[in-house]
C-alpha cells in the first residue's frame, strides 16, 4: 500500500464502481441534451467574492465550508462549493445572454468542495451534474427542469424519491415576511450564532435541523400567507404544469435550501433510503443573482443533482444498472507470431467500434483465460502456431462455451456480425 491516502472526506472512484457513476452522469445529462441545454465547463476555483456575494455571506457554505487560498500574487480564491454562481459568471463573461436567444440553457458536470463533517453521503469532495436556464422568467422553465430531473431519476430505475416544492416569494413580498419572521424569532431561546443569522437571513433559521430549534418553530409565520398575488399565481402555474405532466410533488413550506440567492420556486429531491443525508439534489429560481454579482437583471432557474448521492440511492433501492461490458472480445495469443497477428486483429476490431482487449505480458493459456473471464468479454480469440499455419483463429463463446475455428481474414467481420 502507498504511504499516501486520499484526504479525509474524499474518495477515489475506481472500476467497477466508477462505471455506475459514469452511467448516472449520462442518465442525468441525456434529457438535458435533448432539451436544448449546451455543455459548459468552468474552473475548479473562482474569486472568493463571487461566492460571498452570490451564495451569501450568512450561509454555512461561505462562513464554514469554503476552501480558500491566497495565491502568490495575493489573490483570494476559493475551490468552488457549488456550480450556479460559476456558470452564471461564465455566461455573463462570454455575453451569452446578448446572443438574442433567451433563455441561455446550459448543463455541466464536475467536482465541488466543501469543508464538512464527513459521513455517509456527505463528502468534502463531491460530484454533481447541474443545469441552468438563464435570462427568462417563466413558470414553464421551472417545471421543465423539475420534469427533466424526474425523468433522469426514473430512467435509472429509481422510484423511492420524492420532490419537495415551495415558493420563497420575491423582492416585493419577501421583505414583509422577513420582518414578520424576524420579530417571531427574536423572542425564541436561541444560541448566539443563530441570533446573528436572524438579522442576516432569517429564512435560514427555518432550515435548522436541530430538534430543539424545530420545536420552537411550530408557530412561526408561514411564507405562503405573505406571498404577493404575482408570486402566488406563478407558483400555482408551476404546480399545475407538474401535475399535468404526471410528476408527483409535495408542498413543503419550510423548504428554503442552503443558499441565499433563491427566489420564488425552490425544490428538493429527497430519497428515504439515505438516512439523514436524504437530499439527492435540488434547486430553484434565482432572479436576483446576476445583479448580486455585478451583471444585468437576468431571471434564471436551475438545479444540481448529486452523482454520489444518486449512486447511494441506487444501492438503497438495490437497483442494478444494465452496464455494458467494458470488453466484448478478448484476444489470447500463444507464441510470438500469434501476438503480432492477434494484436493486429484487436486494432482492427477497435477501429470497427468493437470493445476489444489483449492478453498483455506473455502469460500462458490458463492465466490469460482467467483474465478473459474477468474482463466480462462475450468472445475470446485464441491462436497458436498451428492455428496460424492453417490460417484460422479459435473463436470461443464465453457464455455457451462453444468454440469454432474461423478463417483469420474473416475473424473481425464474424465478430462484428455476432455482436450485432
Amino acid at each position: 500500500m502507498s504511504t499516501f491516502q486520499a484526504p479525509k472526506g474524499t474518495y477515489d472512484l475506481t472500476p467497477p464502481r466508477s462505471a455506475t457513476f459514469l452511467a448516472v452522469r449520462e442518465a442525468i445529462s441525456a434529457p438535458l441534451r435533448d432539451s436544448g441545454y449546451g455543455y459548459i465547463e468552468t474552473p475548479g476555483f473562482e474569486n472568493v467574492e463571487l461566492f460571498a456575494r452570490g451564495v451569501g455571506e450568512s450561509t454555512d457554505i461561505v462562513t464554514k465550508e469554503m476552501y480558500t487560498l491566497t495565491t502568490k500574487g495575493g489573490d483570494q480564491l476559493a475551490l468552488r462549493p457549488e456550480g450556479t454562481a460559476s456558470v452564471l459568471r461564465a455566461a455573463l463573461e462570454a455575453n451569452l445572454h446578448k446572443a438574442g436567444n433567451l433563455p441561455v440553457k446550459l448543463w455541466y458536470s464536475g467536482s465541488y468542495y466543501r469543508y464538512e463533517r464527513p459521513q455517509a453521503g456527505r463528502y468534502r469532495h463531491f460530484s454533481q451534474v447541474g443545469a441552468e436556464a438563464i435570462g427568462t422568467e417563466d413558470p414553464a422553465l421551472d417545471a421543465e427542469l423539475i420534469i427533466l430531473a424526474d425523468q433522469a431519476y426514473r430512467s435509472l430505475g429509481l422510484r423511492r424519491f420524492r420532490i419537495l416544492l415551495n415558493s420563497l416569494g420575491d423582492k416585493e413580498c419577501r421583505p414583509v415576511y422577513r420582518e414578520a419572521l424576524q420579530t417571531f424569532l427574536r423572542d425564541l431561546d436561541l444560541d448566539e450564532e443563530t441570533r446573528r443569522r436572524i438579522e442576516i437571513n432569517p429564512l435560514r433559521v427555518l432550515d435548522d435541523k436541530r430538534a430543539d430549534v424545530q420545536k420552537q418553530l411550530t408557530d412561526a409565520p408561514k411564507l405562503r400567507d405573505y406571498l404577493c398575488d404575482a408570486c402566488k399565481a406563478y407558483h400555482e402555474e408551476v404546480r399545475a404544469l407538474l401535475t399535468a405532466a404526471g410528476v408527483a410533488f409535495e408542498d413543503d413550506e419550510k423548504l428554503v435550501r442552503g443558499l441565499d440567492y433563491y427566489t420564488r420556486t425552490t425544490f428538493e429531491f429527497v430519497h428515504d433510503g439515505l438516512g439523514s443525508q436524504s437530499a439527492v439534489g435540488g434547486g430553484g429560481r434565482y432572479d436576483g443573482l446576476s445583479e448580486m454579482i455585478g451583471g444585468p437583471e437576468l431571471p434564471s432557474v436551475g438545479w444540481a443533482l448529486g452523482v454520489d448521492r444518486t449512486a447511494l440511492a441506487l444501492e438503497a433501492e438495490s437497483v442494478e444498472l444494465d452496464l455494458p461490458a467494458t470488453t466484448s472480445v478478448y484476444a489470447v495469443p500463444l507464441g510470438e507470431e500469434a501476438r503480432r497477428v492477434l494484436f493486429g486483429v484487436v486494432t482492427e476490431l477497435r477501429r470497427a467500434g468493437i470493445a476489444a482487449d489483449f492478453a498483455f505480458g506473455g502469460r500462458g493459456l490458463k492465466g490469460a483465460m482467467k483474465s478473459a473471464n474477468r474482463s466480462g468479454a462475450r468472445y475470446t480469440l485464441v491462436a497458436g502456431e498451428r492455428d496460424l499455419a492453417e490460417g484460422v483463429v479459435q473463436l470461443k463463446d464465453m457464455e455457451s462455451g462453444e468454440q469454432s475455428a474461423v478463417p483469420l481474414a474473416e475473424a473481425a467481420a464474424e465478430l462484428a456480425k455476432r455482436l450485432g
